[in-house]
């Protein structure tokens, strides 16, 4: 009886398996991934400025749009959790109560660094057991060597297939049509 069994659970993990591989990296449907007034901001957004998108990370990153693209992309491959970790780290160096400071940091490292944390990012021990120590008497740098692993990481293997996303193409396109 048992024999029996784990084919037929075999067979029901390939096909929930099977439906998670088929993602789709196409938006043809830009309010999804644009914040506050879509449709407005699709119309406000020029080639030139989704082009600059292309010339480095940092300007992509530095872009509300952009990242509101880019965002939408690691959504497709199952990995936002590396640059919703970099955006908490962005916002945690602007934190000025040192009440708010140990919290927060507690917040972020129990989300993303710790092991079997719910959106923990792919860093190596090492930068974790520093970031863990780090986090014992936070300081508005706990988190660099973390975030700048996480940074590198997205830089040299999420952006040059955000870059040949159907995402980006799409987005592109939209953009070249509204001036013909």
């Amino acid at each position: 009886m048992a024999a029996l069994l784990i084919p037929r659970r075999n067979r029901g993990m390939r096909t929930r398996l099977g439906c998670l591989s088929h993602k789709s990296d196409s938006y043809n449907d830009f309010t999804a991934i644009l914040p506050d007034k879509p449709n407005r901001a699709l119309k406000r957004l020029s080639t030139e400025e989704a082009t600059r998108w292309a010339e480095s990370f940092d300007v992509l990153l530095s872009h509300k749009y952009g990242l509101a693209a880019f965002r939408a992309f690691l959504k497709t491959e199952f990995s936002e959790e590396n640059l919703e970790f970099w955006l908490a780290c962005e916002d945690f160096k602007k934190t000025r109560s040192a009440a708010k400071l140990a919290s927060k940091a507690q917040r972020i490292f129990e989300e993303f660094i710790d092991v079997q944390a719910p959106r923990e990012v792919n860093i190596d021990f090492q930068t974790r057991e520093l970031t863990r120590r780090n986090v014992q008497e936070p300081s508005l740098s706990c988190f660099d060597q973390a975030q700048g692993k996480v940074h590198s990481l997205m830089e040299k293997d999420s952006y040059p297939r955000f870059l040949r996303s159907k995402i980006y193409t799409d987005l592109l396109s939209q953009t070249q049509r509204r001036l013909s």
